[in-house]
């Protein structure tokens, strides 16, 4: 197991690419701090089975736009396992599709807020407590090609996580290694939600893999960086989409 005797914390944890990485992870041998919003099962139940496997989990509720609850994730990861090796920045979201002419400020706020704002307050908190180790930051595809209609927001919040991802390697390094992923469409209540059935049969169609992506094909990136078999990658933006956009 290559992350035995780590700590790792997952944001965003309680299901779908979060919850994936979480189970991944403890695979791996790593204590596993899960937070999550309003998927409390889904987070209960990985604590359940991480545990009943041998390992060590808690998974804590908390809005992570809100310091306070940042601020618990940390302590209570330090507090149960003494340190961070590996921060998963998962959380986040589109919140809605709105051009920008119907657009509030208030909107705008909440998806940076959502979507870099937390990552910048994640970092910033756990770094005391990481000697070394690997922060990888969930971006997006559409951090990169803009996003689908009524995204721009979403698609500017991931374009930023790729910035900060390249200057905090820049930053942390040698010993903290950063890196990113964008992922393509990816089979999550995301799309359920956001994305029109026929848009993911017509993006599944002109994907030279033919299907979206699972949880499981982020969560196993997720684990290469987080271990020493991704030694000397760091400020990487890497894109796991099936081959639908290549950069």
């Amino acid at each position: 197991m290559k992350l035995s005797g780590k700590t790792a914390i997952v944001t965003g944890g309680g299901r779908d690419i979060g919850l994936a990485c979480a189970m991944r992870l403890a695979e791996e041998g790593a204590n596993v701090a899960i937070n999550y919003f309003s998927s409390s099962k889904g987070a209960d139940d990985a604590v359940s089975q991480i545990t009943a496997n041998g390992g060590k989990a808690f998974a804590l509720q908390g809005d992570l736009s809100k310091q306070d609850a940042v601020d618990a994730l940390v302590q209570r990861t330090v507090a149960d396992f003494g340190s961070v090796d590996v921060l998963v920045n998962n959380s986040g979201g589109l919140v809605a599709r709105k051009k920008i002419a119907e657009m509030t400020l208030e909107h705008w706020h909440e998806v940076m807020d959502l979507n870099l704002t937390s990552i910048f307050m994640m970092v910033k908190a756990s770094l005391p407590h990481m000697s070394s180790g690997a922060i990888i930051n969930l971006a997006s595809q559409a951090g990169r090609d803009g996003g689908g209609p009524g995204a721009v927001p979403y698609a500017t919040s991931k374009g930023a996580v790729m910035t900060m991802t390249r200057g905090l390697a820049k930053e942390l390094g040698p010993d903290i290694r950063v890196n990113s992923l964008c992922p393509g469409m990816i089979d999550t209540d995301f799309h359920n939600v956001h994305t029109k059935d026929e848009v993911r049969r017509n993006v599944e169609a002109a994907t030279p893999l033919k299907r979206q992506g699972s949880p499981e094909d982020i969560a196993n990136m997720v684990a290469v960086l987080a271990c020493s078999d991704s030694a000397f990658i760091t400020g990487a933006n890497i894109d796991i989409n099936g081959g639908m956009l290549f950069s």
